[in-house]
């Protein structure tokens, strides 16, 4: 009974926050920023009257500022939250004459109505409340409470928000990476046809069936981190360097693309990297670009104009993900199984070290399943493990 007693009391312990020091000074300034110009700007608008500032302000400040990641601080949940809740407070406000009823049906409804719009907003539910028990002055607005302040105040906050999270390089609005452009078959993306999947996910949400702060993209790419670092731990003994081609066939970005065509024939690789003229890594060429610049310029040849003379820097693409030598190596199997066929490896100084294959990819993780298969065994051998 003891036992029981003192961890029904340790339920209540503050739950550790898995927030550095940076994020937090940055909640604090944010929210000390974003409230004062709100303030400032409400008080010259709308000075003559009055509240011009209401307190749930405060309460969106926190998740926009000290939670910005969260579905519940994201634009659609403050404007269309505080709005409709605004809105729900004035109506029970004037047609419930009982103000402690009045408040609770408010924020009851409130609640239900921001579910079905999907834009939950906790701090919304304190400006139902504020509708119903502000008293004459907010009384006095009628409907046009849920315009100013509510309104102008969200839409205020909410503009420092974005310039305050952007300058800080913070991703607000919340915005997901675009999944890996498939073969546009119906077909799942390899990495995704076994382990953790996006269907698994959604199972497990369902069968909690309760409300996560997290939204669910976030909370895939934390599992597929995990699931990364767990491989890591495991299998980060083998890097980039110990697998990467190293006689890399290059081509420099004033060659001639049909030098590079001639390349990819030669040597049978379906992109090669392009060096500039100091030698160092500029990006990748692939045999699929090379042949649809040259099939949008065949109409051109065939009217008889003289086709332009194009050189590789004409069709290589920059921006491609590289790799270092000591990366580990279970790092590139997610990214080269869905998009990537190589991925260059370079030093600090952008030198062209090798190159990362698909084939060289697949040797070493079969090598480094071999290896743990023949390990297993071992390890579970309760003898060997007593010896």
């Amino acid at each position: 009974m003891g036992v029981a007693i003192k961890r029904w009391l340790g339920s209540f312990a503050p739950a550790p926050v898995g927030v550095n020091g940076r994020e937090k000074l940055y909640g604090a300034v944010g929210a000390l920023l974003g409230l004062f110009c709100t303030e400032w700007v409400g008080r010259h608008a709308l000075g003559a009257a009055n509240p011009w500032f209401i307190a749930p302000m405060g309460a969106s400040a926190v998740l926009l500022f000290a939670a910005p990641a969260s579905p519940l601080a994201q634009p659609w949940s403050l404007m269309a939250g505080n709005l409709v809740s605004a809105l729900i407070g004035v109506f029970c406000a004037q047609f419930i004459p009982v103000p402690g009823i009045a408040a609770a049906v408010a924020v009851s409804l409130a609640i239900g109505a921001m579910f079905s719009l999907r834009c939950l907003h906790p701090p919304s539910g304190a400006v139902a409340l504020t509708a119903v028990l502000g008293g004459p002055s907010v009384a006095s607005l009628g409907y046009g409470f849920a315009l100013w302040p509510v309104a102008l105040n969200s839409l205020i906050l909410l503009c420092i928000a974005v310039v305050f999270n952007g300058a800080l390089k913070r991703n607000y609005p919340r915005r997901h990476a675009e999944p890996a452009a498939g073969h546009k078959t119906r077909d799942p993306a390899p990495s995704a046809r076994l382990g953790f999947s996006r269907a698994d996910l959604d199972e497990a949400l369902s069968q909690r069936g309760e409300l996560l702060d997290i939204s669910k993209e976030d909370l895939e790419e934390i599992v597929l981190d995990a699931e990364l670092r767990a491989s890591v731990r495991r299998f980060g003994d083998v890097h980039c360097a110990d697998i990467m081609s190293r006689d890399v066939v290059s081509v420099m970005e004033r060659d001639p693309l049909d030098y590079a065509v001639r390349l990819f024939d030669k040597h049978r690789v379906q992109a090669l990297p392009v060096l500039n003229s100091a030698g160092r890594y500029a990006g990748m060429i692939a045999q699929g670009d090379v042949l649809a610049r040259k099939s949008r310029l065949a109409p051109v040849a065939a009217q008889g104009e003289p086709a332009p003379d194009l050189l590789v820097g004409d069709c290589m693409r920059s921006e491609v993900p590289f790799a270092t030598p000591g990366l580990p190596v279970i790092e590139l199997a997610r990214p080269m199984s869905d998009s990537l066929h190589c991925v260059p490896v370079l030093d600090e100084a952008r030198n062209l070290l090798g190159l990362v294959t698909q084939s060289d990819l697949v040797a070493a993780l079969y090598q480094m399943a071999v290896s743990a298969n023949s390990q297993a065994p071992e390890d579970a051998n309760p003898r060997k493990l007593a010896a």
